[in-house]
């Protein structure tokens, strides 16, 4: 469930938009997702007035939106991630809910152009933007040729769709090491680094066959790759009136597998006049292509102060609750505005931030092997609360988490005055997170926090490759050890039994007392 310390948004905006939201073309929003951004989004909708639908799979009977939902509506597929993924299912549980918008969270069909374009032929409202908009930046080589034609930076490289035949001698051009990405890629597979002319030939072979069977598109393109550069994004709306702002940076630089793990704004890294600069630069990029709805366009930040365009995301980002807690602004319900025809609900002079927020993404999994996915049931679960302290969840107490979906269970955002403030609360609140039942990532990521580097704010896309010893699982001392097996076996059913057998000499008592 979700914990908020700060009302998103303010208590009038929500009440002049639940009210103007009276006449919106739609009165129920069908959510085509799951886990905690189903909560979310479910959240928003149902406190300005409209009416929450959730689909699910079996394995979500007992999540929290199916809960919530003021209906929830079970569909079906070979695998629970198939059923989230079957547009037609999806869209026939909207007609027969009498849901007139659908909102796809991120992940599974959000930036799925062809059922953004199915949505509208239904005749319902996708909340998100237009299919021309997903497909020209879901394809990472057009998105590339668009913001390079508008005079924004991009880092040097080879695209295979200029002259295939060539692509190899023109990659062999662009200064190393290089970086080959899939074009129709995301989310880090089939991305590989090249330092040596002589293992281009092979990682190309590599990187086309993973893009086929991740993507069904073998498309490449090569860049220069940035040693240890800084990945930094910044959030963007847009309407159908041809207003754009941008709310800011945020940094997402610690990562393992090229995934997120701790998102957080304002980015140490940025001065005033950088962060303007970027900024701006990214509301460029959006205007430029007409973007309408909430979107965030990346970048590749290097030690120099130079940033190049990396790609952008067209859908709401799983770390945008940081932008919202400094910000006070509510990125779902801008999102519904924006659908339902409305403007934007401020203009750029009017989005400030205050204070440092840091997002951690809770995940059922050991960092010590490898960061290997864990199962098991949600046997006690006890997020944290305090000041500053928001945790959105997706998963309740008796649920099982199963190898079907992604590990992430739930998000920890941690909010205070400045960055050394939300640090101590954060380890604080990491301290207090108890999940029972399978192995979290909750204790690796306070090592991660108070590792000194992390305090400087000294990291990049590669820190954790660099320092392997805090996803290591620390060694326990013998005492400690002894403690743990001794509190383990007694534990036991065997040693209970004992521990409560009644004596012989006492059961024969019977109910006999003085």
């Amino acid at each position: 469930m979700n914990h908020t310390t700060n009302s998103v948004p303010d208590p009038a905006v929500l009440q002049a938009t639940r009210a103007r939201a009276a006449n919106w073309p739609f009165r129920s929003v069908l959510i085509a997702n799951r886990g905690e951004i189903a909560v979310r989004i479910l959240r928003t909708v149902q406190a300005l007035g409209l009416e929450g639908v959730v689909v699910y799979h079996a394995a979500d009977r007992k999540a929290p939106a199916v809960q919530l939902a003021d209906q929830a509506i079970e569909i079906t597929g070979a695998t629970p991630v198939a059923a989230y993924l079957d547009a037609k299912q999806i869209l026939a549980a909207a007609k027969s809910s009498g849901a007139g918008a659908i909102h796809p969270g991120y992940g599974f069909l959000s930036e799925n152009a062809g059922f953004a374009r199915a949505v509208a032929e239904a005749g319902l409202i996708f909340v998100g933007p237009t299919p021309e908009q997903i497909e020209l930046m879901g394809d990472k080589v057009r998105a590339r040729a668009f913001v390079e034609k508008g005079g924004f930076p991009v880092a040097p490289s080879a695209i295979e769709d200029d002259d295939p035949a060539t692509f190899a001698e023109r990659a062999l051009k662009v200064p190393f090491p290089l970086l080959i990405k899939p074009a129709a890629g995301g989310g880090g597979k089939g991305m590989r680094i090249v330092r040596e002319p002589g293992q281009l030939k092979a990682e190309l072979e590599r990187a086309r066959s993973e893009g086929q069977r991740y993507f069904g598109d073998g498309r490449l393109y090569v860049e220069r790759y940035i040693e240890n550069p800084r990945h930094i994004e910044v959030q963007v709306l847009g309407d159908a009136h041809g207003n754009v702002v941008h709310l800011f940076e945020r940094e997402c630089s610690v990562q393992r597998r090229f995934q997120k793990i701790v998102e957080e704004t304002p980015s140490p890294a940025l001065s005033p006049e950088l962060r303007k600069r970027i900024c701006e630069t990214a509301a460029g990029i959006a205007r430029e292509a007409g973007y309408r709805n909430a979107g965030t366009v990346e970048f590749i930040f290097g030690a120099g102060g130079e940033f190049y365009f990396l790609e952008m995301n067209t859908r709401l980002q799983v770390e945008h609750p940081v932008t919202e807690m400094i910000t006070g602004k509510d990125l779902v319900l801008e999102q519904l505005r924006v659908a339902a025809g409305e403007k934007l609900g401020f203009t750029q002079e009017q989005v400030t931030s205050t204070g440092h927020s840091i997002e951690f993404r809770i995940y059922a999994e050991d960092a010590s092997r490898g960061y290997t996915p864990t199962t098991g049931p949600v046997l006690l679960l006890r997020p944290p609360q305090g000041e500053g302290v928001r945790v959105d969840s997706g998963i309740v107490e008796g649920q099982d988490v199963t190898a079907a979906f992604d590990p992430m269970l739930a998000k920890l955002i941690v909010t205070g005055r400045n960055r050394a403030e939300a640090i101590a609360r954060a380890d604080k609140a990491l301290a207090e997170y108890a999940l029972l039942g399978c192995i979290t990532n909750t204790a690796f990521l306070r090592r991660l926090l108070n590792h000194r580097a992390f305090v400087d704010g000294q990291v990049h896309t590669g820190f954790l490759d660099a320092h392997p010893e805090i996803a290591a699982q620390p060694e326990l001392d013998q005492a400690t050890l002894c403690k743990l097996l001794a509190a383990s076996a007694l534990m036991t059913k065997p040693m209970r039994d004992v521990a409560d057998l009644v004596p012989d000499m006492h059961a024969a008592i019977g109910s006999w007392s003085n």
